[in-house]
């Protein structure tokens, strides 16, 4: 496992997306992922999984400090009793005394940005959440966080494969020390039916989910999260440290058209 590095804190490069795992499979993907090698897990008050999240790292045996652990704070949570709440029930559910990682999870224009980074600074003092961020937030509004209200973020998860670019946030976060998280970086399987990528992955002997995710890591700044629901694909997704990308299929993948939104509900932000 390799790490990104950011704010003095290394972060496995990939991690364990949990949307749509839930109950019993949820617990066993999670105890297999661990026993793997996997240290990064992604989770989020709406997955409705934490409580399993939760069950797995405690009966796993490993300990606190060695996981990364992500949660974040449903939409209509922001405000800032809410967040606090809701947050102390995210902890009692993942059975952990803290997270590593805090997300506001979609940005709510009907909330105080301000009152809810205040309540997430204020669990951060407590040691409850030892970084916080944000997720789905646009490059306007991420600026307004950095900018404006001078927030220190740790990162923007996105929605990043090679069928979607985040290049103009990926090139502000280097100017900003933030790391972009991708979700969805295999574009929900569609990577393995696109023909550039099944070729290029024929080059190496990999498949078009180990280019796509290598193509992720390889870029600074970025660490991703899939989603794997069996044991064949949460290994295949470590197995990318044993190749590099050349120059030309790099730039081959960064040629596809990026216009691929594939989350994006009714209260979804404006993108840039």
């Amino acid at each position: 496992m390799q790490f990104k590095t950011v704010l003095d804190t290394d972060v496995p490069e990939i991690g364990l997306g949990t949307y749509r795992l839930y109950g019993k499979e949820c617990k066993q993907i999670i105890t297999k992922a661990l026993e793997i090698g996997y240290r990064h897990i992604d989770t989020a008050q709406i997955y409705k999984n934490e409580k399993e999240v939760g069950d797995a790292l405690h009966a796993s045996g490993i300990e606190r400090e060695e996981i990364f652990l992500t949660t974040k704070i449903w939409h209509t949570n922001l405000d800032h009793d809410d967040v606090l709440n809701s947050v102390e029930e995210s902890l009692r559910e993942l059975r952990v005394p803290y997270v590593d990682l805090l997300l506001i999870h979609w940005p709510n224009e009907q909330y105080s940005l301000l009152q809810t980074f205040e309540a997430m600074l204020t669990l951060r003092d407590q040691g409850k959440a030892l970084n916080i961020g944000v997720s789905n937030f646009p490059l306007s509004l991420t600026q307004t966080v950095v900018e404006d209200l001078r927030i220190p973020i740790f990162t923007n998860q996105v929605e990043f494969h090679p069928f979607l670019e985040q290049f103009n946030l990926l090139d502000y976060s280097y100017e900003n020390d933030f790391l972009v998280t991708a979700y969805s970086p295999l574009a929900q399987g569609k990577v393995s039916e696109n023909k550039t990528l099944i070729q290029i992955a024929a080059e190496y002997g990999k498949s078009p989910a180990q280019i796509a995710l290598r193509w992720l890591i390889e870029q600074e700044n970025v660490v991703a999260i899939p989603k794997a629901s069996s044991v064949e694909h949460l290994t295949e997704n470590l197995d990318i440290y044993d190749f590099e990308l050349s120059d030309e299929h790099f730039e081959q993948i960064d040629a596809l058209d990026k216009s691929m939104r594939i989350v994006n509900p009714t209260f979804a932000p404006d993108w840039d």
